[in-house]
């Protein structure tokens, strides 16, 4: 499966959107960067479908854009949204590329939050990354803002260990870099940080 990173140039916040090229050309999240649909166009003039893992605002900012210059393509949310095509939830499978992937609800960042999961990838959006400003091999969504829940969030990390095959050697987060290695020492690496129930960033309440 050919994956691009599609907001990796951007020079604003944004989450990273992934574009999936394959029997099913698939975005993952939207982003927030102005011009996303262009570099969408780099690599493509055909989008199958959007998958949400979750409504934060620098996941679906570019969602109406997107969805407009390729035609209105399916849109996959575990929560309510205007453009919502399909209705996603714990253990649906969704064709992402060229694999299958299972929906694995995981919330405690946001109430809406989704994990892909297939046999070889991990889209984790903002449940774990491999480093960002906090933590490097290994972090976790910040849980301190309203609606969030750092209990939910381990209890949402746990159930991503039980249900990932051993087999994942690709992760791609929806902040910080792309991993090719042992997922699962980066997803546990980051359980562990996240059962310390310490601070993530020093400004965190």
């Amino acid at each position: 499966m050919e994956v691009h990173n599609v907001t990796a140039d951007a020079e604003t916040f944004t989450c990273n959107a992934y574009l999936a090229v394959g029997d099913r050309t698939v975005l993952v999240d939207a982003g927030a960067m102005n011009g996303v649909v262009d570099v969408v166009r780099e690599h493509t003039d055909h989008v199958d479908a959007v998958v949400l893992t979750h409504q934060h605002g620098d996941h679906v900012a570019q969602l109406d854009a997107l969805l407009d210059a390729f035609d209105d393509p399916d849109c996959y949310a575990y929560g309510e949204h205007p453009r919502r095509t399909h209705a996603i939830t714990d253990g649906d499978d969704v064709v992402i590329g060229d694999e299958r992937f299972e929906v694995v609800y995981t919330p405690g960042h946001a109430a809406d939050h989704v994990s892909l999961v297939s046999t070889t990838s991990l889209f984790s959006g903002d449940v774990v990354v491999h480093d960002d400003g906090a933590f490097d091999y290994g972090s976790f969504g910040r849980t301190d803002m309203a609606g969030q829940s750092r209990e939910r969030l381990i209890e949402s990390i746990h159930t991503l260990l039980d249900r990932m095959p051993d087999t994942v050697e690709h992760m791609y987060a929806g902040h910080g870099a792309v991993f090719h290695g042992d997922v699962r020492d980066v997803v546990e690496t980051a359980l562990e940080r996240a059962e310390k129930r310490e601070p993530k960033y020093p400004d965190e309440a």
